[in-house]
């Protein structure tokens, strides 16, 4: 029997880390050190391979309510060789702050999709992980601050343009809420896992997270 493909992954997760979204943070931080062989176990009940995995972290809130700890990025880990950088990036992830919804999720989205992707002749599955329970402002609020990402259009169609340039998969754990919805239905290669608002993402579990992970590699 053939074996399959190993894909070479690259996933950046996306996450709300205001105040409510404590459980969801709390969940990635004790599953962190097994992630890829939670990623690697799922993919192969699917008959799928991970040959390479790099993940990278875009931790985010709210502009309009403190533009200073609105958005952090980290670079791409190469996973399992800094696993420990990994974990300590996860580990420095702290629910907290936010204001009232919504949060700066758009900007976020942006500074994923404008990754440093790998590239090369072996399979490849580039896949952004939004993680939420709220909906997210309009592109631009906020738009004043130093901090604010260069790299977020101006405009949401001008948002969608770039996704549609792209060659990656999106998973939105997010409400049936703007912009999440809308993105959901018009967006190619994108799953939506409905959460419901303000619960921290309490009713899914990390396994069913990696679960769907897998199904869009």
């Amino acid at each position: 029997m053939r074996e399959p493909d190993a894909y070479a992954v690259d996933i950046v997760f996306c996450i709300d880390v205001t105040g409510s979204m404590y459980p969801i943070v709390d969940r990635l931080k004790e599953g962190v050190l097994t992630l890829r062989r939670r990623i690697e176990e799922a993919a192969a009940a699917t008959g799928k391979a991970i040959g390479a995995l790099r993940v990278r972290l875009v931790a985010y809130r709210d502009f309009r309510d403190n533009p200073a700890d609105a958005l952090v990025e980290s670079g791409f880990f190469t996973m399992p060789g800094q696993a420990a950088e990994f974990e300590t990036a996860v580990r420095g992830l702290e629910a907290g702050g936010g204001g009232d919804e919504p949060e700066s999720g758009l900007e976020a989205l942006a500074v994923a999709m404008s990754s440093d992707w790998a590239y090369g002749h072996r399979p490849r599955r580039h896949l952004v992980v939004v993680l939420t329970d709220a909906s997210a402002h309009p592109l631009g609020v906020g738009r004043a601050a130093a901090a604010y990402p260069s790299v977020a259009p101006p405009t949401f169609d001008e948002l969608a343009a770039v996704w549609t340039s792209q060659s990656s998969h999106l998973l939105l754990v997010a409400p049936v809420t703007s912009p999440w919805e809308g993105i959901a239905a018009a967006w190619r290669d994108t799953v939506h896992l409905p959460s419901r608002a303000g619960n921290g993402l309490n009713e899914y579990a990390l396994a069913e997270i990696v679960d769907a992970i897998v199904a869009g590699i």
